[in-house]
């Protein structure tokens, strides 16, 4: 795993790009690559690439990077892995061309060659990269299909900049800071910004699955370059053979990202997910496999210690555990926002912070983690709980006419807000005004409480989540025709928050450490199998979450772990900032730039304090939420 950045000056009559910029660029995202560092420009100085490299594949020198083809046409700088290389090189060996390493970037200057853009579609893995053409001066730039790496990029006035972290790109004098307030409810409602933009004002995240070219002549031309394939047969399949078809892509899967020349292990949490990658790694290693697991001092129900240990046990793993409380995280908060890049609105970014200092502490640099898992199988409670009520009294509710359910809506809305009941007001809400039922597990501040949360001035800004869910709901409408309620809930989760909140909060906080993370549930082989699944198989028996997936695992693991209730990888949020966290969250958050400035309301604030204390209402992560908003401003923008 590595850090890039680029720059290209595609308009200057006389260009003349500045390496030492180019250095502070790359110097900045050091944390990503302390192995190696470098930096080329081409020979018309049109364009300059910097890199940090974090060595995984072939330790040498000859991974170095910016690495160019032997004729000088492209130069590339690559953040991520193909697992598929060695396939890809084999075929490209064929048509003569003549490696000097064995990695895998290698393979990719090669095989965009000989395929052009076809070898995205080709190559498995986990990728941001961007490619100079030196014949037609043109910069390529892509995204792996899931988003598993980012890239951000920033556009204007003949110069295009970009990085694989924000603050690289902040570091160039032509980018101002400025807060991109459109974005500033999407993330307050889903926790993370958009797919597309960021919460700073001109600086874009290239989507997953999307390449990207910049002409000579400052043209962005984007493509999405993957969607999901159809599968008709998979609507075929009994119940037993979707088990099986899992379980062999589970395999693949596994053994295809165990392909590292330095240390490996797993994320051990005790739940399904990570049990059966220690379960399917130990299937594949002739030595024990390294696991590693966090929980807390103070609040016993937060921790599945006893379940990690026994599958430890179990499979006779190299177990590594930490312990942390709430006077552990709170001096780091402001230092996991400086690495999140963007206030990232999910707590478990603070235990993830300690678990992946653990684990490169113990000179493990590459990790197996189980995101995606619960996005494909159904297996978070909100999603069944959603389903469920979708096939049922929203169903019938929504076809009573628009204008009684707006009537409703207008009766009981001062009855839930006295109650503090915003969330259950939010489905009034949305089917008074025919938004779609689902937003996701990570709706934190809805819009019936934004209305509350903005000052009159800023009003409007709280129905930019509305328009941006809805813009989901239709693209996934395009994308998958015909399709049913619960296929379209495991499509959003891809769309947005996999991709912008867990993804991301995943690459940040173990980058921060300089360990790679990699995820064998997110294999599009096996994405492209879930995607096409019909309700009966994704559910077989209409409540149970993750069944498919657990009676899978029933071959893998004992069944009491594999039925065990879900817990749930999280912090104790609540019960933190309802005490110990409580006076400096509300001291931090009311001092902020966004209530002294007068956009959001003081007074709404202090209610969310109120309902969490008095009312023991379950709103820490909402909260959570704006004291990240406010150490970022703080840490971006110095106020």
């Amino acid at each position: 795993m590595c850090g890039i950045v680029g720059i290209v000056e595609y308009a200057a009559r006389e260009p003349n790009i500045d390496v030492a910029m180019l250095e502070r660029m790359s110097t900045v995202l050091a944390h990503r690559g302390p192995d190696d560092a470098g930096t080329w420009v081409s020979p018309d100085r049109r364009c300059g690439l910097g890199f940090r490299r974090l060595s995984i594949i072939d330790l040498s020198a000859a991974g170095h990077q910016p690495m160019s083809t032997p004729d000088g046409r492209w130069t590339i700088v690559f953040n991520g892995e193909i697992y598929n290389h060695q396939q890809l090189r084999s075929e490209l060996e064929t048509l003569g061309y003549r490696y000097r390493s064995r990695t895998d970037t290698e393979t990719i200057l090669y095989g965009f060659d000989a395929w052009g853009e076809q070898l995205f579609e080709r190559m498995h893995g986990m990728w941001a990269l961007a490619m100079w053409d030196s014949h037609t001066c043109e910069l390529v730039c892509a995204r792996d299909r899931i988003g598993k790496k980012p890239l951000y990029w920033w556009h204007r006035d003949g110069r295009f900049i970009f990085a694989s972290e924000i603050k690289a790109i902040l570091e160039h004098p032509a980018v101002t800071r400025e807060v991109e307030w459109e974005e500033l409810p999407i993330y307050l409602t889903l926790s993370a910004t958009s797919h597309e933009r960021t919460l700073f004002q001109g600086i874009s995240k290239l989507p997953a699955a999307h390449m990207l070219r910049l002409r000579p002549n400052g043209q962005i031309i984007m493509r999405h370059y993957w969607k999901p394939r159809p599968m008709p047969d998979v609507s075929r399949l009994t119940l037993a053979e979707a088990e099986n078809e899992v379980l062999r892509l589970l395999r693949q899967a596994i053994a295809d990202r165990m392909m590292s020349d330095v240390p490996f292990g797993v994320f051990l949490s005790g739940g399904l997910d990570s049990s059966i990658n220690v379960a399917l790694m130990a299937e594949l290693m002739d030595r024990p496999v390294t696991t590693f697991t966090v929980g807390y001092r103070d609040h016993d129900r937060y921790n599945e210690h006893v379940h990690a240990r026994r599958i430890s046990d179990l499979f006779g793993t190299m177990h590594h555990e930490v312990l942390i409380g709430h006077s552990d995280a709170l001096p780091l908060l402001e230092t996991m926002v400086w690495h999140e890049d963007e206030p990232n609105g999910d707590p478990v970014c603070i235990p993830l912070y300690f678990l992946a200092r653990l684990t490169r502490s113990s000179g493990t640099t590459v990790i197996q983690v189980g995101e995606g898992s619960d996005e494909q199988f159904v297996g978070y409670p909100w999603m069944v709980r959603e389903w469920k009520f979708g096939r049922s009294w929203w169903r019938w509710y929504s076809l009573l006419p628009v204008q009684f359910r707006r009537i409703v809506y207008t009766i009981v809305k001062p009855i839930f807000q006295q109650r503090g009941a915003y969330r259950a007001l939010d489905y009034v809400r949305r089917a008074a005004s025919n938004d779609p039922l689902y937003w996701g597990g990570g709706a934190d501040i809805v819009p019936t409480y934004l209305e509350l949360l903005f000052t009159r001035q800023w009003a409007e800004l709280a129905q930019q989540p509305c328009h941006y869910v809805r813009r989901l709901s239709q693209e996934a409408s395009q994308i998958l025709p015909h399709t049913t309620l619960l296929q379209q809930m495991v499509w959003y989760e891809f769309e947005h928050r996999l991709p912008e909140l867990l993804l991301m909060r995943v690459d940040k906080i173990t980058m921060a450490h300089s360990v790679e993370a990699r995820v064998p549930f997110l294999d599009y082989r096996l994405v492209e199998f879930t995607m096409n699944l019909p309700d009966r198989l994704r559910m077989p028996d209409g409540k149970t979450p993750k069944l498919l997936l657990k009676r899978a695992a029933e071959r893998l693991l004992p069944k009491d772990i594999v039925y065990r209730r879900k817990q749930g990888f999280a912090a104790p949020m609540d019960e933190w900032l309802r005490t110990v966290w409580y006076n400096y969250a509300q001291s931090t958050i009311l001092d902020s730039y966004f209530v002294r400035s007068g956009v959001l309301s003081r007074f709404a604030v202090q209610h969310l304090f109120y309902l969490l204390r008095n009312k023991q209402q379950r709103v820490g992560k909402s909260i959570y939420a704006l004291l990240n908003l406010a150490l970022w401003y703080r840490r971006f923008f110095g106020g």
